[in-house]
């Protein structure tokens, strides 16, 4: 038997199909608040991975047309695309800070009180 929560699942499904996964968009569009959409994904696991299988179309729409504006020569598109599919390859941003010699410092590490210093000694170059 078709409950009233199992037309709107359904329901809410095709609408998240429709805006490609923004949640607020498809809960307006059913007539259904978020906590109710939240509900059902923390306690139906078929609703649940329904909805990963939409964002997970959405995702590949969104990554179709970030490879459509490579393929159109978008060097920020490039760049986007290797920073972050290209990190093993080492195109990531990062700053390296070398400190020398002697330093003194205070830290606050919330609750815990305990400061450990550690003195190096200073490299002769």
């Amino acid at each position: 038997m078709t409950t009233n929560s199992d037309i709107l699942k359904k329901a809410m499904l095709e609408a998240l199909e429709k805006s490609l996964g923004v949640i607020t968009s498809a809960c307006k569009q059913v007539g259904i608040a978020r906590s109710t959409h939240y509900e059902w994904y923390s306690k139906d696991k078929d609703y649940k991975k329904a909805v990963k299988d939409i964002e997970n179309v959405a995702l590949d729409f969104a990554e179709s047309h970030l490879h459509k504006q490579i393929a159109k020569g978008n060097p920020l598109s490039t760049m986007f695309y290797l920073k972050c599919k290209g990190k093993k390859r080492g195109y990531i941003e990062q700053q390296e800070v070398k400190v020398t010699g002697n330093m003194k410092f205070t830290a606050d590490f919330g609750e815990s009180s305990t400061i450990h210093t550690t003195q190096e000694p200073e490299e002769n170059s």
